[in-house]
């Protein structure tokens, strides 16, 4: 039987995002910092965007919703494949989302209305004299050349710049390669020990490949490869290109001198139980005195069971509020936090480009492709600002008790709460709250934060399970460290505040907020 090709039709539907839904869908997974980079990127990319310089006002300047409607129908003459003029934006500068209506709040004045820069329609400014026309170089070049020149003054500020002093952290990596220079190993050994040190987890380092993995990278054999291993493992940090923590607890053990103690063999053939915490059963099993075993784990508790951390190439990410919550009189205030956000507008001179006959097609047609790049990406911020604004103010009408009094009166909320009252879908909130922060009288949260389960108490309230967890920490903070409270006896105390929960919900809870259990906080005592 032959198999000839042939061609075949089909219909199907298919849901296709343009690059504007594409990029207003990104804008709102990205965090403050992460948006002001991106306004970077298209400021030095798109030539018809600039930024409004710092306490700049220009007169006479419109509206961002005229400009943007102008631009449109300025845009569509020229674009020959639009039937119809682009929709025009509501009079708050919120740009209507395709998919999404806003409600009929949307339609008051925006609380934030002004705060983007509205794009410039003065006429272009007078130009600036050309500096490099002004410059006497016969006396430039005479005082620099002079050596006497240079006053002692001079001299004394004329020292090397601190930025040319900068350099990134020294990683693991850089640390481990500059060590292994200087040992006096030979060649095969030192180039294996490389091949080591390049496949180190950079966070534990721990050694992320077998010794026979290693040896097949190279022309080396599993003797060589093990004999790099010892080297690496007793450089700084101590430990380090080990497979797992009980091989480099066993070595730093050995370096330091301890080879011979009982330390060796509690880790060697007990870790678990030193893991658990569980002394008295590991002093039964050992056959020692409890007290020999808690001297010992003095000892242990010294070793680094992840050495490769310290150099670790994750930083701590800066948090910086996206909003602001403040009480002003009876009322909460929600206002942006736009220090150090770039504030963009159109150039007016690309707009009389475009407008002009006496550009080519070429040159209108280029502009006109970066002017819809620039208003797509102007609408797409203020829509990302209206959505942020109006999810705060969702919180701000359900956890009002919160913003008065503290944490203890978070109450449960749900994404699809607030996707309900914003007329959004729910995948839209949840982008929004992700990595978000706000200010709030009572500190700095993460949007996602007030989003918790509950529980129902005896008076029908709801209980936020992250209040449920506070009290429990609290409990478990102001216990007898001496006899530590188990967690039938916090079930009991719950209960008693009107809170029913088993013994396994209170456990699993604490699991969550990574405190141990009773028995392990009493031997760790």
């Amino acid at each position: 039987m032959s198999v000839r090709p042939h061609l075949t039709t089909s219909l199907s539907q298919r849901l296709v995002l343009t690059p504007q839904m594409r990029q207003r869908i990104e804008l709102l997974a990205m965090t403050k910092l992460e948006l002001s980079n991106m306004v970077t990127t298209e400021l030095s990319s798109n030539p018809v965007l600039e930024e409004v310089a710092p306490g700049e006002s220009p007169d006479g300047q419109t509206s961002l919703s005229d400009d943007l409607s102008a631009i449109d129908a300025t845009t569509a003459d020229y674009n020959e494949k639009e039937s119809k003029p682009a929709p025009s934006v509501p009079e708050n500068g919120a740009a209507a989302a395709a998919d999404e209506g806003f409600s009929e709040k949307a339609a008051e004045p925006a609380p934030f209305e002004g705060e983007i820069a509205a794009l410039d329609t003065e006429t272009e400014p007078e130009r600036d004299r050309d500096s490099f026309q002004e410059i006497d170089f016969g006396s430039t070049f005479e005082d620099y050349l002079d050596p006497g020149y240079k006053t002692q003054e001079y001299e004394a500020k004329d020292e090397v710049s601190f930025e040319s002093l900068l350099t990134r952290p020294q990683s693991l990596y850089d640390q481990l390669i500059w060590q292994l220079h200087l040992t006096g190993i030979s060649e095969d050994v030192r180039l294996a020990g490389e091949a080591i040190i390049g496949n180190l987890d950079e966070n534990t380092g721990f050694l992320d490949a077998s010794i026979e993995e290693i040896a097949a990278m190279g022309p080396w054999s599993v003797e060589t490869v093990e004999e790099a291993l010892r080297v690496i493992q007793r450089l700084d940090p101590v430990g380090v290109a080990a497979r797992d923590v009980r091989e480099s607890l066993l070595v730093q053990l050995d370096y330091y001198g301890y080879s011979e103690r009982l330390a060796v063999r509690m880790v060697r053939d007990h870790l678990e139980s030193l893991q658990t915490h569980k002394l008295p059963d590991l002093a039964k099993t050992i056959g020692v005195p409890l007290e020999q075993v808690i001297e010992e784990m003095e000892i242990i508790k010294r070793l680094d069971p992840k050495p490769g951390r310290k150099y670790s190439a994750e930083s701590a990410q800066p948090v910086v509020p996206e909003v602001t919550i403040e009480k002003v009189g009876d009322d909460y205030v929600i206002r942006f936090e736009d220090d150090g956000m770039p504030q963009l507008r159109i150039n007016r001179t690309y707009r009389q480009m475009m407008e002009s006959k006496s550009s080519s097609k070429e040159t209108r047609d280029y502009i006109r492709e970066r002017f819809r790049s620039a208003v797509d990406l102007l609408k797409n911020i203020e829509h990302r600002r209206q959505t942020i604004y109006r999810v705060c103010q969702s919180i701000v009408e359900r956890q009002r008790d919160f913003l008065d009094k503290g944490i203890e009166y978070l109450k449960p909320m749900m994404l699809k709460d607030v996707a309900e009252d914003i007329g959004m879908h729910l995948s839209t909130v949840s982008r929004v709250v992700n990595r978000k922060y706000v200010n709030t009288p009572q500190g700095v949260y993460e949007l996602r934060r007030f989003f918790t389960e509950g529980m129902k108490s005896d008076t029908g309230e709801d209980v936020s399970t992250r209040v449920l967890k506070l009290k429990i920490k609290k409990m478990i903070e102001a216990e007898d460290p001496h006899r530590p409270i188990t967690d039938d006896d916090i079930a009991k105390r719950l209960a008693q505040e009107g809170v029913k929960m088993s013994r396994r919900t209170v456990a699993k809870y604490r699991d969550q907020m990574r405190i141990p259990g009773s028995r392990e906080r009493r031997a760790i005592v």
